[in-house]
């Protein structure tokens, strides 16, 4: 954009998780516009939180676009390659999901199983976030958006300078 001015900024966190909560909690502060994509409506316990979130079903309601980043909150869940897939078809900037660098993401065969092409499983980051040795939903949060905004801003991240 010119004169300095900033793209606006989108977080889709796809599945309700205490990962989710915190991403919202922290993220609206950081300027994101929040959205919840959870599939299934039984997860979707209470009333929203006034985080300035919006909750919608599917991955197309949430309208991702180029300045939109999402994140998978669960590597668990059987929509993972559906809704990757998705994703990769779209517009997004940014798409990842979270999980043990460790290990293969179990993303990776679901997207195989699919037709997906190699070079756009690729796209999918993970791990995401600042490696700062995160283990709780908060400090998992805190990781994935500095890391998100280190990218954005075209920066490492870390204390690299």
């Amino acid at each position: 954009m010119e004169n300095g001015a900033q793209s606006p900024r989108r977080l889709i966190a796809v599945f309700e998780s205490p990962v989710s909560e915190m991403l919202f909690r922290f993220g609206v502060e950081l300027g994101f516009q929040t959205v919840l994509v959870e599939p299934d409506p039984t997860r979707l316990g209470g009333t929203p939180r006034p985080h300035g979130d919006t909750y919608v079903s599917d991955l197309s309601a949430a309208a991702p676009d180029e300045h939109t980043d999402i994140l998978l909150t669960d590597h668990h869940r059987p929509e993972i390659g559906a809704l990757l897939r998705e994703a990769l078809d779209g517009k997004a900037r940014w798409i990842g999901i979270l999980g043990n660098p460790r290990h293969e993401g179990p993303h990776v065969a679901a997207l195989r199983e699919l037709g997906v092409p190699e070079e756009e499983i690729g796209r999918v980051h993970r791990p995401v976030g600042l490696n700062i040795g995160s283990r709780t939903p908060a400090e998992i949060a805190v990781a994935t958006l500095a890391g998100l905004i280190a990218d954005r801003n075209g920066r490492p991240g870390g204390f690299e300078f």
